[in-house]
């Protein structure tokens, strides 16, 4: 048995994206931060709305008027099951463009609750985090205790 070759995409970090390189020293959310962000951002964009002319098109090729209500039930449960899945990446598209106008503004990075850094791997994980991981722990427990 042979090992599977690895491609660039297998090696790079999360999106498809090499993780960034961060020099001794080197001001947190400069310029070429903001620009890896960015891409990373934008790449994801538009491979959601990209996800989301597939349905459309899936959606009208597929349509069929079945004549056995069981047959039209599935196909009825597996449109609502896409059409929740394209509206949760909707949001979340709304959430990455208000993410790209906090690094137009300068402000991405920064915990929108106590102000300090989020951290590049953090970023990295989850490019559209908006708290530090100290806030995101608290608001999860207060989550929990609120039921």
């Amino acid at each position: 048995m042979t090992a599977k070759k690895k491609t660039k995409r297998d090696l790079s970090g999360p999106f498809g994206f090499e993780p960034y390189k961060q020099k001794k020293g080197e001001e947190y959310m400069n310029e070429q931060q903001e620009l890896h962000f960015r891409n990373i951002l934008e790449s994801w964009m538009k491979e959601l709305m990209e996800e989301v002319d597939r349905t459309v098109h899936h959606m009208q090729d597929e349509a069929a008027n079945f004549p056995d209500p069981n047959d039209r039930a599935t196909q009825e449960s597996e449109f609502s099951l896409e059409l929740r899945t394209r509206d949760r990446e909707r949001k979340l598209i709304k959430k990455i463009e208000d993410i790209l106008a906090l690094i137009d503004s300068h402000d991405y990075g920064y915990c929108e609750a106590c102000g300090v850094e989020i951290g590049i791997r953090r970023l990295e994980a989850r490019p559209t985090a908006t708290l530090c991981i100290d806030c995101k722990t608290l608001d999860e427990i207060r989550e929990k205790q609120m039921g």
